[in-house]
């Protein structure tokens, strides 16, 4: 019998119809594809991710994913940017300080939601020239300059402050991420921090002050490290509206 010929089979040459595989990755989004990388890196790590494992995710060949993520590079730029777009500052709201202790509150809620992507975050775009990250990683940054420039900062003093503001929160939301501390059972913190290892006439006061290691709260210490940052930037640069959060009035912004 003799085979058929023509576009609507495999033919002799085994290439794919393409028909079949435009309507199968046209059923499919970058958005789509980006989403289940983080879901896979929010369970697994990024160690787990793989193009193989993502295409299995998506119920596609891994080879329809490169029309939409060229690399797996690419991929953990794409889910970096999707988190940072979550992150959103109004440019035209009075009390910068404000501003930017509400943006450093949800970069951290971020952070602890999907810890594993932590390192991401931190890393991603320092690996890429600022002009070529993607653009949801750069909106942020526009905006952050662009309401310290109209709140009076020059543009190298909104540079500067930027850069320390993420400074901090990268360190923050790293440092956060660490502080898991191993037998969590054990309730002497010497013991617990492994500080009893450390000979107490040479770290004096490492071991004294183990309850306060113990006893980390990121959220705490965030707002104490913004209330240095913000009033320090304020006193800099002779601008209003550094004041720390514990002074605020319950309701206040």
């Amino acid at each position: 019998m003799t085979q058929p010929t023509g576009t609507s089979g495999s033919g002799q040459s085994g290439e794919p119809d393409s028909d079949e595989e435009d309507e199968a990755s046209s059923q499919i989004t970058r958005g789509a594809v980006l989403a289940k990388a983080l879901e896979i890196i929010d369970s697994d790590g990024v160690e787990g991710l793989s193009m193989r494992r993502l295409g299995e995710a998506v119920g596609r060949d891994p080879m329809v994913l490169y029309r939409h993520v060229p690399n797996k590079a690419a991929v953990l730029d794409g889910v970096v940017e999707m988190v940072f777009e979550q992150l959103s500052l109004d440019t035209t709201r009075p009390g910068w300080a404000a501003a930017l202790r509400d943006l450093a509150r949800d970069f951290r809620d971020l952070a602890c939601a999907h810890p594993n992507v932590v390192p991401l975050l931190v890393t991603r775009p320092l690996a890429t020239p600022l002009g070529m990250r993607p653009l949801g990683m750069l909106r942020q940054l526009e905006d952050v300059l662009a309401l310290l420039v109209g709140a009076g900062f020059s543009g190298e003093d909104a540079v500067l402050a930027y850069r320390a503001l993420f400074g901090f929160l990268y360190g923050h939301v790293l440092t956060e991420l660490q502080e898991a501390v191993e037998r969590p059972e054990e309730t002497d913190d010497v013991l617990r921090l492994g500080l009893h290892r450390l000979r107490i006439s040479e770290f004096p006061h490492l071991r004294a002050l183990a309850p306060t290691w113990a006893a980390y709260d990121g959220l705490a210490e965030l707002e104490r490290g913004l209330d240095i940052l913000l009033s320090g930037l304020a006193a800099q640069h002779a601008l209003p509206d550094g004041t720390p959060a514990q002074a605020l009035t319950p309701g206040s912004t």
